[in-house]
């Protein structure tokens, strides 16, 4: 589909499933039809003979094609789901395929990416649809945490379960509660995170909503004052990521901590880095923090105004047809 027209019914059954993994000249028909002078692909690891045919068809009708791969490496990552198998035709085309791509965009810092050239951008934020925290609570007494994420063990969550584990070692005064939004990758890593929670006693401090959205998800974040980034990225050989989750929180207008290398982030005085390894995070780093934190939303928002879509895209556009 484009927009709301149908360009190609592929009907269904087994057939239907076929033929949409491997027929794609209606794209290119399309393309033709419309002049278009600019393609933007956002890889799904699925470099084949058809893709590679669609990318050499669009490049012989003049236009420009450029890849977007948003992790790399990321075989590490298909490794930690049990999804090598899922990546094997992959890594037979992937560098064919880059080959006929005018660059491959990327959040990373390489030069090249399958021996094609790079173009180096920021993961993106579409302002018109984050809203920011509209509420100032009272922290005098209490912090509420949250992690926003589709659930994988390299977001490292338990550490922060069991950092509160801790913490609640000794009786506390201070209340922290740390909210849990989105759904668990697998009924595994669920299993996992919520045995944690109950071995470490942490049930009344750790709030699991799954999935949300809309106002909903405003809510919680209304009610929230610090984000929780990805912890684990070391657990699947990654140092380097530009995660949209840390966009996120910034357009939120909350300050947040990552274990990760961030180069958008890592010197903004709202972010707070922990070590990437298997320590329990610190609460009490955490408090103390966010008690020296003089920014309000509006101003973490603002500093980020460079990292929209539009500007990013104007990155792109700039190198490939300027």
């Amino acid at each position: 589909m484009v927009d709301s027209t149908v360009i190609a019914d592929y009907g269904n059954g087994t057939l239907s499933k076929i033929r949409k993994r491997i027929h794609f000249s209606p794209i290119v028909k399309y393309a033709i039809a419309h002049h278009v002078q600019f393609v933007y692909i956002r890889s799904n690891h699925n470099a084949n003979p058809f893709t590679i045919r669609m990318v050499k068809k669009m490049k012989r009708a003049g236009m420009k094609v450029v890849m977007e791969i948003p992790t790399y490496p990321y075989d590490s990552e298909y490794k930690a789901q049990g999804m090598t198998n899922q990546i094997f035709q992959d890594k037979i085309f992937r560098n064919r395929l880059a080959s006929y791509l005018d660059a491959i965009v990327t959040f990373s810092d390489y030069n090249r990416i399958f021996g094609q050239r790079t173009i180096k951008i920021s993961n993106g934020i579409d302002f018109d649809n984050v809203k920011m925290k509209s509420t100032t609570n009272d922290t005098s007494k209490e912090l509420n945490l949250i992690g926003v994420a589709e659930i994988h063990r390299w977001h490292g969550f338990d550490r922060l379960v069991k950092g509160l584990a801790e913490y609640y070692s000794k009786p506390q005064e201070y209340i922290v509660k740390f909210h849990v939004v989105g759904y668990f990758y697998s009924s595994e890593v669920e299993a996992t995170f919520k045995r944690f929670i109950t071995d470490h006693k942490m049930e009344q401090y750790v709030i699991l909503y799954g999935k949300k959205h809309g106002e909903e998800l405003d809510t919680i974040f209304n009610q929230c004052d610090f984000g929780i980034g990805s912890l684990g990225r070391h657990r699947v050989g990654i140092q380097k990521i530009k995660t949209l989750k840390n966009r996120e929180y910034a357009a939120r207008g909350i300050p947040f901590v990552y274990s990760e290398t961030d180069s958008d982030f890592d010197e903004r005085p709202y972010v707070l880095k922990v070590p990437a390894d298997e320590s329990p995070v610190n609460i009490n780093e955490i408090i103390k923090f966010y008690r020296h934190l003089s920014m309000d939303a509006q101003a973490i928002r603002d500093s980020i105004q460079n990292l929209s879509w539009r500007h990013q895209m104007e990155i792109v556009i700039n190198s490939v047809l300027k």
